[in-house]
């Protein structure tokens, strides 16, 4: 069984933001976001609408990053 190492907290990852060198946070997987729902269904079948063709296949997971500064987001691809 594959786990996000940031969804379950085994790892915290420092993303910088490009707009304005603030540290980002992480809100959270991609596909949480998609509809009222998506955060209770089932994570490898959202990860047929992330928006990258193969993350099921390679076991990846999309997290989002924020920055409250400039309100900058930028997307990073983890491996589980």
């Amino acid at each position: 069984m594959d786990m996000c190492p940031l969804c379950n907290g085994f790892e915290v990852k420092w993303v910088e933001c490009r707009g304005c060198g603030t540290l980002m946070e992480d809100s959270g997987r991609l596909t949480d976001y998609l509809d009222d729902y998506s955060a209770y269904m089932e994570i490898d079948s959202m990860k047929l609408y992330d928006g990258v063709l193969d993350s099921l296949e390679k076991h990846q997971c999309i997290h989002l990053f924020f920055c409250r500064r400039c309100q900058n987001e930028e997307l990073t691809i983890e491996r589980e």
